[in-house]
């Protein structure tokens, strides 16, 4: 049977006819004519190679094909509305994986209170943070499907994706607490002992030194570690600098910070995702979850 030419309206026709087991009936509780029942019926006959109803004394009743299709039709139809319109299922019942993109900055701040939330909220959804491989990487995974929400700057986003901004940072330049350079911090003192860069890339040399190029100065880079957790235990061991997001040093009380001797632009933090979750219960709760944590 070729499906393309069945005709689902003609179903849900059927599926009245069988229940008032009357033409004229049928077509009032579908709010058409009885003469478009009629042809309905025909149809039906024919599709099904069975009269589907006869007439009786004075009435009519259904055939054993007929009897024998009513259950199974009340199925289809009710498996094709949960399709096109599902029922909503709530939150603490459903089970799904949400996989997230983001830096151990902000996910060392946001993972541990998003799951505390979750397992309020939603205890069966399970979360993956996963390795984080830049802004341009984030992106495309969401586009790609591999990744469900991205943390992260996003200059620009395609018309597929969704972003939303949920905080501005900016710098601080953070070392340990007695450190010489503190008293009379000044550009000749930060310049003066070497620098901790946070790079997943290994990068030697960021924005900050082609500034420094442009001003005629430049830096000793002592170290550079792929992530911001690394940084404070290395500060607070040794006279190293390190310019951090304020945030970063927000909790380290071992830790002082003070504004950079040049001016460093901060930056926008965003969550994104693809439009295709628009309508994804889970995906847009924890991406509400993470907005009012970060924010």
């Amino acid at each position: 049977m070729n499906l393309r030419s069945l005709d689902l309206n003609l179903l849900v026709v059927l599926d009245a006819l069988l229940d008032e087991a009357h033409v004229s009936h049928a077509a009032d509780k579908l709010g058409m004519s009885q003469p478009a029942a009629s042809a309905a019926l025909q149809r039906c006959r024919y599709l099904f190679r069975d009269e589907l109803l006869e007439r009786g004394r004075g009435t009519m009743r259904l055939t054993p094909k007929a009897e024998a299709l009513r259950a199974p039709l009340k199925s289809l139809l009710a498996e094709v509305v949960n399709l096109v319109d599902p029922p909503k299922v709530p939150l603490a019942e459903i089970r799904k994986t949400v996989r997230i993109a983001m830096a151990d900055y902000p996910a060392v701040f946001v993972t541990a209170p998003l799951q505390q939330e979750l397992q309020r909220s939603a205890p069966g959804v399970d979360i993956v943070i996963q390795p984080w491989h830049g802004a341009e990487a984030a992106r495309q995974a969401l586009i790609d499907g591999s990744t469900d929400l991205a943390i992260s700057v996003f200059s620009s986003v395609e018309e597929k994706l969704h972003r939303e901004e949920v905080f501005v940072e900016h710098y601080v330049v953070a070392m340990r607490a007695g450190h010489p350079a503190a008293a009379g911090f000044n550009m000749n003192t930060w310049l003066k002992y070497p620098h901790i860069i946070v790079s997943g890339r290994g990068e030697t040399r960021t924005s900050l030194d082609a500034e420094l190029t442009k001003l005629g100065s430049s830096r000793r880079v002592g170290a550079v570690v792929p992530n911001f957790q690394m940084v404070p235990a290395l500060l607070q061991g040794s006279d190293m600098i390190a310019m951090l997001p304020s945030r970063v040093v927000a909790d380290f009380t071992a830790l002082i910070s003070l504004p950079p001797p040049v001016p460093v632009p901060g930056f926008t933090l965003h969550l994104a995702w693809h439009l295709r979750h628009e309508k994804d219960p889970v995906v847009r709760h924890v991406a509400d979850l993470l907005i009012e944590l970060l924010q």
